[in-house]
């Protein structure tokens, strides 16, 4: 199954010139959104990764069912204020300001071989932020796993050091 085909690209959204990735056409098809989740886990399959870390909003979208796929526990990475237990935060840079990313201290225990996921790689800002919170709990990422790559923004490259997996890449 082409993947790619299931996602909708609306041209000029949220403003000229951008190509919004619209994954909503994947999600609300039972066959593909399956079948992505499932090349997910195959390619994870014998990593040792012990927990899933679905990063806000989408990534819980996308995490939660691979969890289930691979018989293991999800956790969350949440905007600000979000979480109601006590939290660890980065703060991390954006095209045009600061932003900031939490995780609960008792996530995982140290150790735990983490598996991030989320909807969309473009300049790996957000996942490097991600990976901050992972270590300072002490744990190992096995791997990033997303349904789409924008590769021309250059994520890959900021993030070579950790296997990365995406279901579908847009190369502008």
């Amino acid at each position: 199954m082409d993947l790619k085909e299931k996602i909708r690209v609306i041209p000029d959204f949220p403003k000229p010139g951008i190509s919004f990735k619209d994954i909503t056409t994947l999600l609300k098809d039972g066959e593909a959104l399956r079948e992505a989740i499932r090349r997910m886990a195959e390619h994870f399959s014998g990593h040792g990764v012990e927990m899933i870390v679905g990063v806000e909003s989408r990534g819980f979208i996308l995490g939660a069912p691979l969890a289930y796929e691979m018989g293991l526990g999800f956790t969350l990475i949440r905007k600000p204020k979000k979480l109601p237990g006590e939290v660890l935060s980065v703060e991390y840079d954006l095209e045009y300001g600061t932003d900031s990313l939490e995780i609960h201290r008792d996530a995982f225990p140290p150790g735990t071989k983490v598996l991030v996921v989320d909807d969309l790689l473009a300049t790996g800002g957000t996942i490097a932020a991600a990976i901050e919170l992972i270590h300072k709990l002490g744990g190992e990422v096995a791997g990033l796993a997303f349904l789409i790559e924008l590769s021309y923004l250059g994520g890959r490259e900021r993030l070579m050091d950790y296997d990365i997996f995406s279901l579908v890449s847009y190369e502008e």
